[in-house]
């Protein structure tokens, strides 16, 4: 925790705004997504689409480059409809997609994702088509510039904060505990008179609330929101941060998120300029070797490593000569 305080103060603007800021922000949404699959089994490609209709909904209601749709109100409002949209959005997708299980989730949620994906294309009178919206900056509220770098990043670790102790304490209530049993038998848990599709549907709107919250960060960190905010790719890029890290634990989707950052920023100086165009095959090869080596990600990686210490230091002290009691027996 300390170390995530004074960051900001030993690193660069770079290193803060670019790399950490963009983590703290892309490990919230892939948070949603984690919530959702490590918890509730239910893997959603949706999520980036949630984030990108609070991103949308910013830049509608609040101000942006395009005078003629934007409608200018304050921040604080276009950040709360943003937000409630997101809400609504994930509770009608959850709604619908609840009632399939496995590969039928997955191919419902990427049908929605693209969906948007082609409206936010072709949709001119209110999305703007292809060109979408910039100049979506973050406000200046409190005396602060919120797009500076170190209030943002603050802005940012805020949020993550809050939402990585929040997702804990739900897990450990009564709500997180019959979610973590519908995941693992939900007729089990149907029996014994829980309401396996209400829980669904708000463990749905519970990850709505996530992504919108960082959807509105994400439009700030990038200025604009387009269809390529909401494409394909982004899609599946949430779902590589997620598995990245691991599904297991709240941390994990802010760990994947740190190295695609990292590899996002730094595949180049691996690759050369002249393979700029290849950091997808960077990542990809990353991924495919933790899925290989590590199912749990890179969580799992670590949690392997430190169980595979402590063995070894205790067979070591297992063969470790008694010390000398001057003859005398040790019975």
């Amino acid at each position: 925790m300390g170390a995530l305080l004074v960051y900001p103060w030993i690193a660069s603007p770079f290193f803060t705004f670019q790399v950490a800021g963009q983590a703290l922000v892309l490990g919230l949404i892939a948070l949603s997504l984690t919530f959702l699959a490590g918890y509730g089994g239910m893997v959603s490609l949706a999520q980036m689409t949630v984030a990108g209709m609070a991103g949308y909904a910013v830049a509608i209601f609040g101000t942006s480059a395009t005078t003629e749709i934007s409608l200018g109100w304050p921040w604080w409002v276009a950040g709360g409809i943003a937000v409630a949209i997101a809400v609504v959005a994930s509770t009608f997708i959850g709604w619908l997609s609840v009632r399939t299980e496995g590969i039928y989730t997955i191919m419902i949620t990427l049908a929605i994702g693209v969906a948007f994906y082609y409206l936010c294309e072709q949709n001119y009178t209110v999305l703007n088509g292809h060109q979408g919206f910039h100049h979506v900056l973050a406000p200046v509220a409190f005396g602060v510039a919120w797009i500076e770098p170190v209030p943002f990043y603050y802005l940012a670790l805020f949020w993550a904060l809050f939402w990585y102790f929040t997702v804990k304490y739900v897990l450990r209530a009564p709500f997180g505990l019959a979610l973590q049993g519908v995941r693992d038998n939900a007729r089990r848990m149907n029996s014994l008179g829980f309401d396996v599709t209400a829980h669904r549907v708000a463990a749905y709107a519970l990850s709505g609330l996530i992504a919108g919250i960082a959807g509105v960060l994400l439009v700030w960190y990038n200025g604009l929101v387009a269809p390529g905010s909401v494409g394909t790719g982004a899609l599946i890029n949430i779902l590589v941060i997620a598995v990245l890290g691991g599904m297991r634990h709240p941390i994990g989707p802010f760990i994947g998120a740190a190295v695609f950052v990292l590899l996002q920023n730094f595949a180049i100086d691996l690759l050369g300029t002249e393979y700029r165009e290849r950091f997808n095959l960077v990542i990809g090869t990353v991924f495919l070797l933790i899925v290989l080596f590590s199912p749990d990600g890179l969580l799992g990686l670590w949690t392997r490593a430190r169980i595979r210490f402590r063995t070894d230091r205790r067979a070591g002290a297992s063969t470790r000569p008694l010390p000398h009691n001057n003859g005398r027996s040790s019975w």
